[in-house]
C-alpha cells in the first residue's frame, strides 16, 4: 500500500512537472485563431488585381504584401515556439506568472496606433504571387496551429520568451500572439481599403 501510494506521488509530481494546456485554455486559443483566419481570409477575399496591388503610398504596403506578410510570419512565429521556446528549459516555478497578459496580448498587440518595423525575415518577399497561393498556403497552416492546440501535450505555460511588445510572455501567449498579429493585418488592410485612392474594382 505504502508503496502504491509512493508511487502515485511521483506520477502527480511527474504530471504537475510537465502540464498540458487546460480545456479552457485550449479553446480560448482556437477560438481566437478561428476568429481571426476569417477576417483575414473575409478581408482579402474577392479583390480584383489593382485592388490587390494598390499602394497608398510608396513607403506603404499594398495588400498583396500585407498579405505575404502575414503568411511568412505565420510559419515562422510558429517555427520560433517550436524551435526557441520549447526548446528552452522549462520553467515549472515560474507557471502563471504572466497569466494576466493573457488579455493584453490579444488587446495591445493589435493596437495600429503603435507603428513597427517587421523584422527583416518577415518582410514580404513576393513568394506568393497570386491571392489563391497565399491563401492556401495561410489555410495550411492556420489549420495546422489550431490541431496543434487542440492536441498538444507541451507545457506551453512553462516555456518563457522576451517579446518587444508584450516583455515576457510564456509559450500559450504566443499561439495568442499569432492571432493577434493576424488581427494587426486584418486592421491595415482595412487601413488600404479606406484610402481615398483605393480602386473601386
Amino acid at each position: 500500500m505504502t508503496r502504491m501510494v509512493l508511487l502515485l506521488t511521483c506520477l502527480a509530481a511527474i504530471a504537475a512537472w510537465a502540464e498540458p494546456l487546460n480545456r479552457g485554455e485550449r479553446d480560448r486559443a482556437m477560438s481566437e485563431l478561428h476568429a481571426t483566419r476569417k477576417r483575414f481570409l473575409d478581408s482579402i477575399a474577392g479583390l480584383s488585381q489593382a485592388q490587390w496591388k494598390f499602394k497608398p503610398a510608396p513607403e506603404v504596403w499594398s495588400i498583396a504584401q500585407i498579405a505575404d506578410h502575414v503568411v511568412i510570419s505565420e510559419g515562422e512565429l510558429f517555427d520560433a515556439l517550436q524551435k526557441k521556446i520549447l526548446a528552452s528549459p522549462a520553467q515549472p516555478g515560474k507557471r502563471g506568472s504572466t497569466k494576466a497578459k493573457d488579455e493584453q496580448v490579444l488587446k495591445v498587440f493589435p493596437d495600429r496606433s503603435q507603428k513597427r518595423k517587421a523584422p527583416a525575415n518577415l518582410e514580404p518577399a513576393g513568394k506568393w504571387a497570386t491571392q489563391s497561393a497565399a491563401v492556401s498556403e495561410f489555410k495550411k497552416l492556420r489549420d495546422a496551429h489550431i490541431a496543434y492546440v487542440d492536441q498538444t501535450q507541451d507545457d506551453l505555460r512553462a516555456h518563457f520568451t522576451e517579446n518587444r511588445v508584450m516583455g515576457e510572455i510564456d509559450g500559450y501567449q504566443w499561439m495568442l500572439l499569432i492571432s493577434a498579429h493576424t488581427e494587426r493585418h486584418v486592421l491595415q488592410i482595412e487601413e488600404v481599403k479606406a484610402n481615398a485612392k483605393y480602386p473601386k474594382k
